[in-house]
């Protein structure tokens, strides 16, 4: 194989769609020296090999210079380049082409897990909040003397990835945040207690869709009626009964039925309060949905620790969200070949192996499914005899 393993990884990528997506965005019109298709190169190599600036990741890359031909790019950009276009390029081209090869590698390999015997699509909906330096991003609020961002996230739970993302300071309430969510019908959405909110939550069963979410204890209800449990199995589940709201205020903003389902967590040590619009289902497998929200945690603990999502290399809204939207794609493409590979990879296993051969010349394939498979013994063209010297005995 004559080139390398983050040329190969690139191929993965569809720049035809990608050159689409430039021409309706226009966002070639003022490169300035570096174009779209390099802009999104270099991010990527940045997000790959987890560089901490702007001039190791210029660098870097002028470092394989007799291979940058293999990425499409003729040079390197320079530190100042790339700079400006963080600042300047629209972050929407990178979103889109996110959602683009969303649905193209999603269809090219099998994301889809079997764990519920259930037909509506299972989004996981939570926040997670990147602390940020308030002199320096003084457009991210958190708290007095303190910047954060929020990065509001759906997960569609086959796959592990996102469907949706929103940005914010880091002073927007989860529940807040959701209103802006529109769920596609017949999906279902499990979250957790911050995002009860009973307008929000009566807009999705309007629109045909199903929540799972922790109930907090502080609101107040009625029981309608009790169903009963089985004897022989799922000793978790402490009650499944239908209920209303009690308070005016919150039976206004829903006022249908609700059932409401309540578990012993045995790791915890403690009770849960779930309630859904949907009533079919078993009180079981309205438990382990909420449980399989675990997921999004999961998901949140791989960003930040194998991509380069907590620090950033530039100071404006746009430059934090390209990088955001480059973190996103890099995620989806080592996702894609984590599902197309045969040996049974752990995520963080081989982020760090492509990582320290990222510029190596080797056969991707034949290294993400056999990864420690030796070389073969060669003594083609060496003198008589060199071999002894470093020959090991059995």
């Amino acid at each position: 194989m004559n080139i390398t393993l983050f040329a190969q990884i690139l191929q993965t990528l569809d720049r035809i769609s990608f050159k689409k997506l430039v021409a309706r965005h226009g966002s070639d019109k003022h490169e300035k020296g570096i174009n779209s298709w390099t802009h999104l190169v270099t991010m990527l190599f940045c997000q790959f090999s987890k560089l901490n600036s702007l001039r190791e990741v210029c660098n870097g890359l002028k470092s394989a210079s007799g291979n940058l031909n293999h990425l499409n790019i003729s040079k390197a950009p320079s530190k100042s380049s790339l700079s400006y276009q963080n600042k300047h390029r629209e972050w929407t081209l990178f979103r889109d082409y996110y959602f683009d090869l969303l649905g193209k590698l999603s269809g090219m390999a099998n994301f889809r897990q079997v764990r519920f015997r259930v037909k509506s699509k299972i989004l996981l909906l939570d926040s997670t909040t990147i602390s940020l330096c308030l002199s320096l991003f003084d457009w991210a609020r958190f708290r007095k003397k303190k910047g954060a961002i929020k990065l509001h996230t759906l997960l569609d739970y086959d796959g592990c990835l996102p469907v949706y993302v929103n940005m914010t300071d880091g002073k927007v309430h989860d529940a807040k945040a959701a209103k802006e969510i529109t769920l596609p019908k017949d999906a279902v959405v499990v979250a957790d207690r911050a995002y009860v909110d009973f307008e929000t939550l009566s807009r999705w069963d309007a629109g045909k869709s199903y929540f799972v979410v922790r109930l907090k204890s502080s609101v107040k209800f009625h029981r309608l009626d009790e169903k009963p449990l089985p004897d022989d199995r799922h000793h978790h589940i402490l009650v499944d009964e239908y209920i209303e709201l009690s308070e005016e205020k919150t039976r206004a903003k829903y006022p249908k039925k609700l059932r409401r389902v309540v578990v012993y967590d045995e790791i915890n040590g403690q009770t849960i309060e779930l309630i859904t619009n949907r009533f079919s289902w078993t009180a079981n497998t309205i438990s382990e949905l909420y449980k399989a929200r675990w997921e999004i945690e999961i998901f949140f603990k791989e960003i930040k620790q194998l991509l380069k999502i907590k620090t950033f290399l530039g100071t404006s809204t746009n430059a934090v969200l390209i990088q955001i939207w480059t973190a996103l794609i890099t995620i989806l493409m080592l996702k894609y070949l984590k599902a197309c590979s045969k040996f049974n990879w752990h995520l963080s296993n081989m982020v760090a192996f492509l990582r320290l051969n990222l510029l190596v010349k080797f056969d991707l394939k034949k290294l993400l499914d056999d990864p420690f498979k030796p070389p073969p013994k060669t003594t083609k063209n060496l003198p008589e005899g060199q071999l002894l010297l470093f020959e090991w005995g059995d």
